[in-house]
């Protein structure tokens, strides 16, 4: 296998500026992608811990120019169509194409009100829609083919989390996500496009690891007498984003070419003991 093996690709990723986003984005860029960015950048009013900055995603920039590919970055909500279709041409502009989508971004308000459950469906559910619709055009009009990853969660697959508004919202966002990659695989396979989903148990991110997150998973398992841990079936509490960029960098390279329409759980076993 080349040590390269995504040289002359051009990879989209959304929520790009810390966690899964930078870490996927890194390790295309690793393998020889170049990199459109695209993060949020900014606050939103339901969610309880800080969201990315613009110096989070400054960093991103560094990390992939320090592999010697290039990076296109831009401040753009999911949520916002235009926006984002005007993100992502300026980086097919500048690097010549597109082959790759990681519709990665995403929030996780949990214990919040009507606010969260309608964020986190417009950003979690609405954003990859609005994510896979801009990148559409331009990828059947290359006729080349390509592939979508859509990352949902453990979530996505099983009635995990708590009965807060924000909480159910985020588990049928990504039950949701499940739906629209069954549909686009279908519909995009004559063009040679595949798309999946990936899902995973708990990662060591930012929107889990902070004050908020922790004190909601306690009061989740209090609730339920189940452990505070995420309980996966393997001896291991959460993953490293690097694990899930490694699953990205196999669903999107040749290796997978005929992979499509798939749910892959990176998730320590949690789906199959649950």
């Amino acid at each position: 296998m080349s040590a390269t093996p995504l040289a002359g690709k051009v990879a989209f990723v959304t929520g790009a500026a810390r966690g899964q986003g930078r870490a996927e984005a890194l390790r295309l860029a690793t393998d020889g992608a170049d990199i459109i960015a695209v993060d949020l950048c900014a606050q939103i009013d339901s969610v309880p811990y800080p969201l990315a900055t613009p110096e989070d995603l400054a960093a991103t920039v560094k990390l992939v120019e320090e592999t010697g590919r290039r990076i296109v970055a831009r401040h753009a909500d999911v949520r916002d169509e235009d926006a984002l279709r005007a993100a992502l041409q300026a980086g097919v502009d500048s690097l010549g194409r597109l082959d790759i989508v990681v519709a990665n971004a995403g929030i996780a308000p949990m214990q919040s009100g009507p606010d969260g459950w309608r964020d986190v469906i417009d950003v979690n559910l609405t954003g990859v829609h609005n994510t896979v619709e801009a990148a559409i055009p331009i990828m059947v009009g290359q006729g080349d083919g390509g592939s979508i990853v859509l990352i949902s969660s453990a979530a996505g697959l099983i009635g995990i989390g708590g009965g807060d508004r924000g909480s159910l919202g985020y588990t049928a966002a990504k039950h949701g996500v499940v739906g629209l990659m069954r549909a686009y695989a279908n519909h995009l396979a004559p063009h040679s496009i595949r798309v999946n989903t990936i899902h995973p148990t708990g990662v060591d991110t930012p929107m889990i690891n902070n004050e908020f997150t922790r004190s909601w998973l306690k009061k989740v398992a209090e609730e339920s007498d189940t452990p505070t841990d995420m309980g996966n079936a393997l001896p291991v509490q959460v993953l490293a984003a690097e694990d899930i960029a490694n699953a990205v960098a196999w669903l999107v390279s040749d290796q997978a070419r005929y992979i499509t329409g798939v749910t892959l759980p990176v998730d320590a076993g949690i789906v199959n003991k649950r």
